[in-house]
């Protein structure tokens, strides 16, 4: 009897297209993968993998399971990504995006383009800009890293550095910025460096070129750039748990609100300005279709747990029986059309992209300096926006004192 994998008509149909399947009989397809939203012009998919997924996307170029076996569940792929072994789910990887062998990759990550791991690195609810390096043996959830300007001159994250995103009290109100988004996505700003044998306790931010020392945990902000970080010992403390006290309940909440204007202003960015760009990538615009819904995730998830933490808070004083109160309408305001246009950077820009033969990366690195602050300065504006309206409806916690 001919044994024959599952999917194995799409397997023939693949082969006919040109994918490189040097076993078909270890490939397993299911039944809801589309075969047409997969290229046929330099994909190789080696032994053991498995495709799932009705949104599976496999751009031109794409390498799948050059380490170890690969199981791809509803991905978007840019041209030229390698997944090298490991689960990947719900999750979006731009043009020469890379993850070594071991990887875990879940739901609301987005990978730009060149951004990379090592072996054993697990990603969820993680946005990585351009060039962005994470080592081996990594957990980086539940946060955004920009800077750097190249593959020789990037971010990075050393091995077995972890974001700790959960808490005691069981919260995951804890998402942090390492760099910003007006700023990251001009692609010419300091890398950040966080050294191997660390982590950083969210919610943080981080300023562009902070260089943090190995071994040590961050568990505050850097707001300066171009700072060099090595935090003490912590005091030795033994005492009853109080769960729930919420000690530093307001940086908690804004860092989250400016996690959320961020996350708004990075998909104006790529509805603005990113759109061309993937139009003019095979299978391009389904990519971009996932790139905004791996963004709608990740405010769906931020929005989602910022309720379930101020739905515990004990509303002892007037600002904390505000903030349970306005709860719903705090995360409503990411919701809002109504943003800062950035009329004047958007004609500049698309004037200076139409004689550009560059793609994405070349024509943004490229931008005449006065080009690149106006884009910057409409960036600010949308999250300064957000989140002054945001504080507005909560007075008395004292949010956001400059905006």
């Amino acid at each position: 009897m001919e044994l024959r994998p599952r999917g194995y008509e799409k397997i023939v149909r693949l082969v006919e297209k040109g994918v490189n399947i040097p076993n078909p009989l270890t490939l397993d397809i299911g039944p809801e993968v589309d075969v047409d939203r997969i290229s046929g012009n330099g994909v190789t998919i080696f032994p053991g993998c498995r495709l799932y997924g009705a949104t599976t996307v496999i751009s031109s170029g794409v390498t799948l399971g050059a380490e170890g076996p690969v199981t791809v569940d509803s991905c978007r792929l840019g041209p030229e990504v390698q997944l090298k072994g490991g689960y990947f789910s719900k999750s979006v990887f731009l043009e020469k995006a890379a993850m070594g062998l071991g990887a875990h990759v879940r739901e609301g990550t987005l990978l730009e383009e060149q951004a990379n791991g090592a072996h054993c690195v697990g990603l969820k609810q993680t946005i990585l800009f351009p060039f962005v390096t994470l080592g081996s043996l990594i957990n980086f959830c539940d946060c955004l890293m920009a800077g750097g300007t190249s593959r020789s001159d990037h971010s990075e994250v050393g091995s077995s550095y972890i974001h700790f995103n959960f808490t005691p009290d069981g919260d995951k109100t804890t998402p942090s910025l390492f760099g910003d988004v007006p700023r990251g996505v001009m692609l010419d700003q300091p890398p950040i460096f966080l050294g191997g044998q660390g982590g950083t306790v969210g919610p943080v931010r981080t300023g562009f070129g902070t260089v943090m020392a190995a071994g040590s945990v961050l568990r505050g902000d850097v707001e300066e750039d171009g700072m060099l970080v090595v935090p003490g010992t912590p005091r030795g403390i033994r005492r009853p748990v109080v769960p729930n006290t919420y000690k530093q309940l307001r940086r908690v909440l804004a860092r989250n609100l400016t996690y959320l204007a961020s996350l708004v202003a990075l998909e104006q960015w790529y509805r603005q300005v990113r759109r061309p760009f993937f139009e003019a990538q095979d299978l391009g615009p389904l990519v971009y279709e996932g790139a905004l819904d791996a963004l709608a995730s990740a405010r769906a998830e931020r929005a989602k747990r910022l309720m379930l933490t101020l739905g515990k808070v004990t509303p002892d004083d007037d600002s904390r029986a505000q903030l349970r109160e306005r709860a719903a309408d705090l995360v409503a305001v990411f919701d809002t059309p109504e943003l800062p246009d950035g009329a004047g950077f958007h004609e500049a820009f698309r004037a200076f992209a139409r004689q550009s033969p560059a793609g994405y990366v070349g024509t943004v690195q490229a931008l005449p300096p006065e080009v690149s602050r106006s884009g910057v300065r409409w960036l600010q504006e949308i999250v300064d926006h957000l989140c002054g309206r945001a504080a507005s409806l909560v007075p008395s916690s004292g949010l956001f004192p400059a905006a």
